[in-house]
């Protein structure tokens, strides 16, 4: 991007300030090279999340962001409903609630390498991946609205985890406020035979090591030492999410000129909180939070037993659950004085400062953990939130490292098997069912994630914990 389409408030912060029918300013959490990097769209989309009514402050982008359906991907705004303030379907994405928990194996990198291709085809096994995939669950109509309602508390109450589980997962494992009645009959066909699965695209369980501690007194807290091996999983809603995010898409697109809201794009298609529309568009989101929790939990479960039968020493405790595409109920305190407001997160992490009442006791001293997910062969990352976040981004922080090409374009520059065996001769074994999976997911595809996060941690969005590198990656 042109550097000159910006103020430079700071070394990583830049603003872009209201013009044309923009009602707040625009920032962009950054270093100068990735403002760089950042295609034109970026620019464009933030500017029409700035047009929306109600919207408070600023729209903000995160440091990985890259140009997304309506919002940007990395994009977070906040709507006040009492100031005729939006919910929009774009502003959350398809992928309702897409996360990553990370679960503490209790193992040493020696350990899980004396196994590794016996633990990587278990893994493989058990674990359903890629496009279509399903699960040894099948829901019928009232375990349907059940799981809908409970999340991960559903999944746990039928033997997938324990309760511990909730006390470290965002909501405590269940999204209260949820209407499965709001989602069609269609959603829940699609997701009856989806949970516990892995879905595609960029989405993977990942057995990690952690090979550099940031914050030694941080990492203790968390439990976390090097050469500790961890596991990932990346997933979300699967098929219900996206077809609640297309249904109601179409559906607020319609029904903008009855409530006066003229788009600058019809990707930002919202409707009034306060609106019949508005309420039913967040009961179904909801509802799909609750999906992605409860899908979460139960490949938690998959996981445990999987570990249990190769190396039974394995204890597998979580560490934290973390969603992104989600708009939450937040206070937060704007002119000296707290407001209630609906805070957007397109592909960003929710990250509160220390001492804040939502994170679990255990932790609150320390900030709400933050999991950052690399690519296939790249590092991934632990931070805490930060103090400062909660002037500077709603508290939220990046969610990844962000796409530097289209999937498409990545296909057209890498084999997928010319990848896996990249990665096999760094010690990186990949188990994917797509070749062309692999490809759309090379390394190369992706933004420095350490680049990424050093920007994130700069402008003090999130402070880094724990580095992590790849060991064994089941990818959809």
């Amino acid at each position: 991007m042109d550097l000159a389409l910006f103020t430079r408030r700071t070394e990583h912060e830049w603003a872009i300030a209201p013009h044309g029918a923009m009602r707040v300013p625009a920032v962009i959490y950054a270093s100068e090279d990735l403002i760089r990097e950042m295609d034109h769209k970026v620019y464009v989309q933030l500017c029409n999340v700035a047009t929306l009514p109600g919207i408070v402050k600023a729209a903000y982008a995160m440091p990985d962001a890259h140009w997304g359906y309506g919002f940007p991907i990395g994009g977070v705004a906040a709507f006040d409903a009492e100031a005729g303030g939006v919910v929009s379907a774009g502003g959350v994405g398809f992928d309702i609630s897409c996360g990553v928990r990370c679960l503490h194996t209790g193992l040493t990198v020696d350990e899980v390498m004396a196994v590794q291709r016996t633990l990587a085809d278990a893994l493989y096994r058990d674990i359903p991946a890629g496009l279509g995939s399903t699960g040894a669950l099948r829901l019928g109509p009232a375990e349907m609205n059940a799981m809908l309602s409970g999340g991960a508390r559903w999944a746990v109450q039928r033997g997938w985890g324990s309760a511990a589980d909730l006390e470290r997962t965002e909501e405590n494992g269940q999204m209260h406020g949820a209407r499965p009645v709001c989602v069609s009959e269609q959603a829940k066909k699609r997701q009856r035979d989806e949970m516990g699965t892995l879905g595609s695209g960029n989405h993977y369980l990942e057995v990690q090591k952690v090979a550099r501690v940031f914050d030694a007194a941080a990492a203790a807290l968390l439990g976390l030492r090097e050469n500790d091996v961890l596991v990932s999983i990346h997933c979300g809603s699967r098929g219900l999410g996206h077809q609640i995010g297309t249904e109601f898409l179409r559906e607020m697109v319609l029904a903008a000129p009855q409530f006066d809201i003229r788009l600058p794009d019809r990707e930002l298609a919202c409707a009034p909180i306060d609106s019949d529309l508005g309420r039913n568009y967040l009961g179904a989101m909801r509802a799909a939070i609750n999906c992605a929790l409860a899908n979460r939990q139960i490949l938690t479960q998959i996981t445990r037993e999987t570990f249990a039968r190769v190396l039974p020493r394995a204890s597998l405790p979580l560490v934290y659950d973390v969603s992104h595409n989600t708009c939450k109920v937040e206070q937060h305190p704007i002119d000296g004085r707290p407001r209630q407001l609906y805070v957007h997160r397109k592909g960003a992490t929710r990250a509160f400062g220390p001492g804040h009442p939502d994170i679990p006791v255990a932790l609150r001293e320390l900030g709400q953990p933050v999991l950052i997910g690399g690519s296939m062969g790249t590092g991934s990352y632990i931070l805490v939130g930060a103090a400062a976040g909660a002037e500077r981004s709603y508290s939220s922080a990046c969610h990844g490292a962000g796409r530097a090409m289209s999937r498409h374009q990545a296909s057209r520059s890498w084999q997928g098997r010319q990848v896996i065996d990249e990665l096999a001769a760094r010690g990186i074994l990949i188990r994917s069912p797509s070749a062309r999976g692999v490809a759309e997911e090379a390394p190369g595809a992706y933004k420095d994630v350490s680049a990424v996060v050093d920007a994130a941690d700069a402008a003090g969005l999130a402070r880094k914990v724990v580095r992590l590198e790849p060991m064994i990656c089941i990818k959809g």
